[in-house]
C-alpha cells in the first residue's frame, strides 16, 4: 500500500492518474505495518511455523478499483492509465531505470494481468491475531499526503 504514497504519489498529485499494464488484474495490496507485525510475531512467538507464508491484504483490487477509492478520498477524479507492456517499459527507461531491468519490472504487471496475484490469504490474522489493515483505512490515514497538503 505504501507505494501509493511514495513512488506512485507524483502521478497522483500531478497527473491525477496511476499507471500500470495490469489491465483488470487484481492485487491483494498489503500495508507494510502488517508485514512488520508478522515479522515481530515470527521472531517472538516460537510456535509460529517458520515455513513459507503468503501475506496479503484483506481484498484483491484492480488498479481501476484503487483509482476509484483514491478519487473518493482526495475529492477529485484519479484515473487508471492502462499501458501496454512495451509502453510501460519505455516509461520506466524514460524515468531512468536500466534498460535491462525495465522489461523485467514491466513483466510483473503482465503477470498481474494474467491473474498471478489475484488471491487473499488469512496469514496476517493467523500470525498476529488481528485482521490486516484495509486499503480504505490506509487511504484515509494518508488522506493529507494523497491530497498534497
Amino acid at each position: 500500500m505504501q507505494n501509493f504514497v511514495t513512488e506512485r504519489l507524483p502521478s497522483i498529485l500531478h497527473e491525477d492518474s496511476i499507471t500500470s499494464a495490469t489491465e483488470d488484474g487484481r492485487v491483494p495490496f498489503i500495508d507494510a505495518w502488517d508485514i512488520a507485525a508478522v515479522a515481530v510475531a515470527a521472531l517472538t512467538r516460537p510456535h509460529i511455523d517458520s515455513g513459507e507464508h503468503v501475506l496479503t491484504g484483506p481484498e484483491a483490487l484492480s488498479y481501476d478499483d484503487v483509482a476509484a477509492r483514491i478519487s473518493a478520498v482526495v475529492g477529485r477524479p484519479i484515473r487508471h492509465r492502462k499501458l501496454s507492456i512495451s509502453e510501460l517499459t519505455r516509461l520506466y527507461v524514460g524515468i531512468g531505470l536500466p534498460e535491462d531491468y525495465a522489461p523485467m519490472l514491466a513483466g510483473m504487471d503482465e503477470a498481474i494481468a494474467s491473474g498471478s496475484e489475484d488471491r487473499v490469504t488469512n496469514e496476517v490474522a493467523q500470525m498476529t491475531g488481528r485482521p490486516p489493515h484495509s486499503f480504505q483505512s490506509f487511504l484515509e490515514a494518508h488522506r493529507v499526503v494523497l491530497r498534497g497538503e
